[in-house]
């Protein structure tokens, strides 16, 4: 097939969806050019890394864990905030590779999530009409005019907040944070009270028996001190994404180093598109969500565009369906991309596609829904001899109280309590915990 030219603007001849409308323009390219200058976030060789391991995933060599907040703040950036968004992967990933013995890619939505698509330009608050909270790298969530007006300063703050987010997630690793010789500093205050904690230190209690044997061995463990982080986002504000993106010198291409690897949303996976046009020119892994929206054309149409040479990792598919869709809709979708001679990896987001609104007017999720959509997803990729190779979750460290169900049964009625999200509903530690043995039992039984 011919492949059209591109460059590293050809993305501005096509239609961007969801991008904010600054009041100053010329402030807005101010910023960008500051961007522009300051040095990378990432290098090329961790994102070719994070490639390998995703292609490895596809081929059923390890599992793709994915998770963090919905949207990132600010004011959530301190050591303590970051330190337990790791604790809660590590420990899901510890669960994971610990069933499924197989080696787990622990990707956080975190480092760079600073922005959100929304359904509506504007929102009702208190009978008053204001621009939609579009996540803090545009306007503020305060409910006033000012607080909502897209401010291109906002895109400084997000590039110093992601900087200061990974370095210390690179200190906390060098560091020995990851170290498999001491799990326990990855205890969560609200785990040990979970009805899932005897069984997780069950599990860290057999991994330590078997570190401590073979060190009596005199083997060498010295690796099961550190284990590799990347951090991903939704490329969705693309002047910032844009002026991020390095030309590799040795290679010619090019790769956005604001983060390893970056998704385009449901929102914006038009084939004719800003963001379509500017993924395909980028050499990092990508991330398209589909909902059940997506046909089986489309589909094929977005992998010949973003991975046209079928690029081993370079398209992760993740499927937010909503667990009555699934069997409907991915059957077509696996076999649309096999006839087409493509091979992405697939993974699957189950809470996008479920969430749902309270009578009082809370977003929120249900775990045994969640769970459902997993289930279902799993095992249609198994009857349609594909592979599932991962799993995305919005899913926060704090004791939230933001989906109903799991072990804590929260109903609607418990919402109120701790309903802290700015924007998504995510599952809390305990919920995040309990969903990572769960899945470990349906791999198992496959």
């Amino acid at each position: 097939m011919r492949v059209e030219p591109w460059s590293l603007g050809t993305w501005r001849a096509r239609q961007a969806l969801q991008q904010p409308e600054y009041p100053d323009p010329a402030a807005y390219e101010a910023a960008l050019t500051q961007i522009r200058e300051y040095p990378p976030l990432v290098s090329v060789g961790e994102v070719e890394k994070l490639k390998e391991k995703i292609a490895a995933a596809g081929q059923g060599k390890a599992f793709i864990l994915q998770g963090g907040n919905c949207a990132e703040r600010f004011i959530d950036c301190r050591a303590g905030s970051i330190a337990n968004k790791l604790k809660i992967l590590l420990q899901m990933s510890v669960i994971l590779t610990y069933g499924v013995r197989r080696p787990v890619i622990r990707i956080g939505r975190f480092g760079g999530q600073y922005a959100k698509p929304r359904s509506n330009e504007f929102e009702d608050v208190d009978g008053r009409s204001l621009p939609s909270y579009r996540g803090d790298a545009v306007n503020a969530v305060e409910a006033t005019a000012e607080a909502r007006t897209a401010d291109p300063s906002r895109l400084l703050s997000s590039y110093f907040f992601s900087a200061t987010t990974l370095n210390h997630i690179r200190a906390l690793m060098d560091g020995g944070f990851a170290d498999l010789h001491h799990p326990y500093k990855w205890n969560l205050h609200p785990i040990d009270k979970s009805h899932k904690w005897p069984e997780y230190k069950h599990v860290v209690e057999r991994i330590l028996d078997a570190v401590h044997f073979m060190e009596s061995l005199g083997a060498q463990v010295e690796t099961l001190g550190r284990v590799d982080f990347f951090a991903s986002h939704e490329g969705l504000l693309l002047g910032y994404e844009e002026a991020l993106t390095r030309e590799d010198t040795d290679t010619g291409r090019h790769y956005n180093l604001g983060a390893h690897m970056l998704w385009i949303g449901a929102r914006t996976r038009q084939l004719d598109g800003a963001h379509v046009e500017y993924f395909r020119g980028i050499g990092n892994p990508v991330g398209v969500k589909i909902d059940s929206a997506c046909t089986p054309d489309e589909l094929v149409a977005l992998l010949a565009a973003l991975n046209h040479s079928d690029e081993p990792g370079r398209v992760t598919l993740i499927t937010r369906l909503g667990a009555d869709r699934v069997e409907q809709v991915l059957p077509g979708l696996i076999r649309a991309a096999g006839e087409a001679g493509h091979h992405p990896v697939w993974s699957c987001d189950p809470m996008h596609g479920n969430t749902v609104t309270t009578a009082e007017g809370h977003k929120t999720r249900d775990f045994s829904v969640i769970l459902e959509e997993f289930q279902r997803t799993f095992r249609t990729h198994k009857e349609c001899g594909s592979r599932l190779a991962g799993v995305h979750f919005e899913m926060t460290a704090d004791d939230v109280t933001e989906c109903v169900g799991g072990a804590e049964a929260l109903t609607s009625h418990d919402l109120h309590r701790r309903y802290e999200t700015y924007c998504d509903p995510r599952l809390n530690a305990s919920q995040s915990l309990e969903m990572a043995f769960l899945i470990v039992q349906l791999l198992q039984t496959s």
